[in-house]
């Protein structure tokens, strides 16, 4: 497979610094970009499908009129939340 280059990027000093503060042991500025660009683009993809699927759900809720409550979900939410605190706090003792 080819390989393509991203364009050249002008930053302001600090900026460059504070990459460059942070780079692991090994660790290139331009593998620290790629890094973020990759990130980046998967955040947004997971976020444009998270609001896709919202937005697919209010309009078969509104087709069907089946909603649930927004107090049973956090309802729900909050025990699946303790649930897991307690998973963890028990791998933690052991």
């Amino acid at each position: 497979m080819k390989t393509a280059t991203l364009p050249s990027l002008r930053v302001d000093p600090e900026l460059r610094e504070a990459a460059e503060s942070v780079l692991q042991e090994g660790e290139s500025l331009s593998g620290f970009i790629e890094a973020s660009v990759r990130e980046t683009v998967l955040r947004r993809r997971v976020r444009a499908e998270f609001l896709a699927r919202g937005l697919a759900s209010r309009e078969e809720a509104k087709r069907t009129g089946a909603y649930v409550d927004a107090e049973v979900v956090h309802a729900q939410l909050a025990k699946k939340l303790a649930q897991a605190r307690t998973k963890l706090q028990k791998k933690a003792r052991a």
